[in-house]
């Protein structure tokens, strides 16, 4: 899953960077309002964390921005010294997801981006079971019978994100940007995708059929269950 991190703390953005990226997370950064707006606005993102007290703004009106666009899930978690409960009631109410007052833990941090994980998705725990698969998004493995499946890391993410979307034609498009991190970065043109979809698709297969994992067309990969 991506993240983008809006903080203009440039040590903490640093730290969560790195952990968020242990963790298996593409992460991007934007140091002030405006080019968190420009990215939001050219990018979807899992996770957008968000500082209010940027240079150039209020972290309020990044939110705001967010929320006109169309069609747009972004998790939003505030990330601010602000204290005051009026701050976190205006937060909560303007559509973040939650809000964390700093300094925090990035275990909590962590955990909390699981939660709304597993609320998105309507999830009562941090596996999914996906016909004879069990997919752990916490250890970021999957698994067939207690048998571990040998995906590379590109494949779990491709896996995972079809999951977590199951039942939905999931375009190529979108699951380069999820995977991969910032689109424009990207050659829309190359099959990597298909390539990876195929590898994974045929470790999968090795363990049992996999008829429910469909190809769309011209669009993009759907998993049915």
């Amino acid at each position: 899953m991506n993240v983008l991190i809006v903080e203009d703390e440039k040590g903490l953005a640093l730290e969560m960077d790195e952990f968020l990226s242990r963790e298996g997370y593409i992460v991007e950064h934007a140091w002030k309002k405006s080019s968190a707006e420009e990215k939001i606005f050219v990018n979807n993102y899992d996770f957008i964390l968000l500082d209010l007290g940027l240079p150039d703004g209020d972290g309020f009106e990044v939110l705001k921005q967010l929320k006109n666009l169309k069609d747009r899930d972004d998790a939003v978690i505030i990330l601010t010294a602000r204290s005051a409960v009026d701050d976190r009631i205006k937060g909560l109410d303007s559509g973040a997801d939650d809000y964390l007052a700093k300094p925090f833990s990035l275990n909590e941090l962590l955990a909390r981006m699981h939660a709304i994980i597993r609320r998105k998705h309507k999830l009562e725990k941090n596996e999914v079971k996906i016909h004879d698969f069990v997919l752990d998004i916490q250890n970021h493995t999957v698994s067939f019978q207690n048998e571990r499946v040998p995906l590379t890391k590109k494949e779990y993410e491709i896996f995972n994100y079809l999951v977590l979307n199951k039942n939905r034609v999931v375009s190529r498009i979108s699951l380069t940007e999820h995977v991969w991190g910032d689109i424009l970065e990207v050659n829309s043109d190359s099959n990597f995708v298909d390539v990876h979809v195929k590898n994974l698709r045929k470790k999968l297969t090795q363990c049992t059929k996999t008829d429910w994992f469909e190809t769309v067309r011209s669009i993009g990969y759907r998993i049915n269950y």
